[in-house]
C-alpha cells in the first residue's frame, strides 16, 4: 500500500462521483489529469479511492474478457491488463495495472456501472448531446451511426460523448452526465448534465425517418447497449428495472438516418 508521502492523486469526477487515484508516479499522474482534463476535481472529499500499483499483473492473460465478482463485499476486477479489487463499504480499493490509460479507464467504467446500477442509473454504449438546455441519446450497434451523429450535430448542440452516456435517475425523470469516455472522436465530451428529452435507437438509411417504439422493443434495445460487466444476480435485475422504468418516462423512437446534418431537424 502506498504511504500518503509516497503518493501523488488525480480526483476524477464523473456523474457527481469522485474517484481519486493515489500512484507514486508522479508522470503516470500527469497523464491521468490530461487525460481527464475538465473532469479533475478539486477539493472535494472523494466518494472512492485507489492505490495503483504500476505493474503488469503476473498472471495476466492480454487476450482475456473482463472479468467482475464479488466475494463477500470485495468487488474483484480483472482484465489481461489489471487486477482490482474494490470494496465500496470501506470506499477504498487498490489496482495493479500496466503503465497506460486504457487500465484506470477500464476501472473507472466498471466502478461507476456498480454505483449507478445500486442508484437506479446506467451507464450506455451510445452517442449524447445537450441542445436547448435537453440531452438526447443516440444508442446503437456498433456502425448504426453514433459518432456519425455526433459530427453531424449543429453548433448548438453540446457533445455529452460519442461512445460512453451516463444516466442517473433523478426525480421523476433521468438526467444525462457529458463523460470523459471518447470514441472515434478521440475527444473527451463536455462536463455539464441536462434532462434526458429522448432515446434514439439509431440505423443508417437512404432518407430520414422518426417512429415512436414500443416500450417493450425500447427496453430490449436498451438493456443491449447497456455496459455492465458483473456476474451478480441482484445488480443484473436492477439493470433490467432500470431500463424498463427509463422507457416508461423517456420517449424512444427510431431514428433511421442519412449521413446529412439535416437529421438533426428531427431531434427535438
Amino acid at each position: 500500500m502506498l504511504t500518503a508521502t509516497e503518493n501523488r492523486t488525480a480526483a476524477i469526477a464523473i456523474g457527481g462521483v469522485t474517484v481519486q487515484v493515489n500512484a507514486s508516479d508522479p508522470d503516470f499522474v500527469r497523464m491521468l489529469e490530461e487525460r481527464y482534463a475538465g473532469f479533475i476535481g478539486s477539493g472535494q472529499e472523494p466518494d472512492y479511492e485507489f492505490d495503483i500499483e504500476l505493474a503488469a499483473p503476473a498472471d495476466a492473460d492480454p487476450d482475456a474478457d473482463v472479468g467482475v465478482f464479488r466475494e463477500g463485499r470485495t468487488w474483484h476486477l480483472e482484465r489481461g491488463d489489471f487486477r482490482a479489487q474494490w470494496d465500496p463499504a470501506l470506499r477504498r480499493g487498490r489496482i495493479r495495472q500496466s503503465a497506460n490509460p486504457y487500465s484506470i479507464d477500464a476501472v473507472l467504467r466498471i466502478v461507476h456501472s456498480l454505483v449507478l446500477a445500486g442508484q437506479g442509473g446506467m451507464l450506455v454504449h451510445a452517442a449524447s448531446a445537450v441542445r436547448n438546455g435537453r440531452a438526447f441519446l443516440f444508442a446503437g450497434v456498433s456502425g448504426a451511426g453514433k459518432t456519425t451523429i455526433s459530427r453531424l450535430a449543429p453548433p448548438d448542440a453540446t457533445l455529452l460523448t460519442d461512445e460512453i452516456s451516463y444516466l442517473r435517475r433523478e426525480g421523476a425523470g433521468y438526467t444525462a452526465y457529458g463523460t470523459p469516455f471518447a470514441g472515434e472522436l478521440g475527444k473527451p465530451g463536455e462536463n455539464i448534465r441536462a434532462p434526458l428529452a429522448a432515446l434514439y435507437l439509431l440505423a443508417k438509411g437512404h432518407r430520414n425517418t422518426i417512429e415512436p417504439v414500443g416500450p417493450t422493443e425500447a427496453a430490449r434495445a436498451l438493456l443491449e447497449s447497456i455496459l455492465f460487466f458483473a456476474h451478480d444476480s441482484e445488480l443484473v435485475g436492477r439493470v433490467f428495472e432500470s431500463a424498463c422504468d427509463l422507457v416508461s418516462r423517456v420517449p424512444v423512437f427510431r431514428l433511421t438516418f442519412f449521413p446529412d446534418a439535416r437529421v438533426w431537424e428531427l431531434i427535438q
